[in-house]
C-alpha cells in the first residue's frame, strides 16, 4: 500500500480508490451510483400508450433469416410490434417507415449473431457498402451475411462464424439476391 491505493478498490473495484478519500458503500462507483441496479426499467404490452419519444415496428415473428444454410420464405405480414426510442434510430440514420424486424436461425453468423438473435433491417439500404451485414434473399433462402462488392458486379457472401467459407457470386447468378435491408441493429440474449 506504497501508493496509497485501497487494495479493495484495486481488487474489486470497490469504494474510493485512495486511503485517505472519503469511503464509499459496497456496491457504489466513486459516482455514488448503485452498481447492482440497472435503473428503472417499464414493463409495457400491446396495449401500452407510446410515449412522444417512442415509435412501434413491424416484428415480422414467423419469418426467420437464416444465419445457416437458408428459409423458404419471404417477408409477409408482421404479427408483432417492437418499440424503439425515435433517437435509437435518429443516431443509426434509420427513418422508422423503412425498419423491420426479424428472427436469425442458424451458427453461421456466430458469434456476432447467436441463434435466436433479433435483427432490425433499414428496408431502404439495398445498395451494398462493403463488409455492412444484410438480410438478403438468396435463391429463395432468407440470410442474413455480410456483403461485399465484387468487379464485373459479383458479390462476396460471408459468414461471420470462421468455420465457414465465403460464397463468390458473379454474373447471372447475382440476379438469385435479392437485398432485403441492411442490419442496423440487432439484439441477443444470452
Amino acid at each position: 500500500m506504497a501508493t496509497g491505493v485501497r487494495t479493495e478498490w484495486l481488487e474489486y473495484g470497490l469504494g474510493a480508490m485512495n486511503r485517505n478519500a472519503p469511503s464509499i458503500g459496497q456496491g457504489e462507483n466513486a459516482s455514488g451510483d448503485n452498481l447492482h441496479s440497472l435503473g428503472h426499467v417499464d414493463a409495457w404490452d400491446s396495449d401500452t400508450p407510446l410515449d412522444s419519444d417512442e415509435v412501434e415496428i413491424p416484428f415480422f415473428s414467423e419469418v426467420e433469416l437464416s444465419a445457416g444454410n437458408g428459409f423458404n420464405s419471404v417477408l409477409d405480414i408482421a404479427t408483432h410490434k417492437l418499440r424503439f426510442n425515435v433517437s435509437t434510430l435518429d443516431k443509426a440514420g434509420v427513418s422508422p417507415d423503412s425498419v423491420a424486424c426479424c428472427k436469425v436461425t442458424g451458427d453461421s453468423m456466430e458469434p456476432v449473431l447467436p441463434n435466436g438473435s433479433t435483427v432490425g433491417l433499414d428496408i431502404s439500404q439495398t445498395r451494398i457498402l462493403d463488409g455492412k451485414m444484410y438480410a438478403i434473399e438468396h435463391g429463395g433462402m432468407l440470410r442474413v451475411k455480410y456483403l461485399y462488392r465484387l468487379p464485373f458486379n459479383g458479390i462476396r457472401i460471408r459468414s461471420a462464424n470462421p468455420d465457414l467459407d465465403d460464397e463468390e457470386l458473379n454474373g447471372e447468378s447475382t440476379q438469385d439476391v435479392r437485398i432485403i435491408g441492411r442490419v442496423f441493429w440487432y439484439s441477443v440474449l444470452l
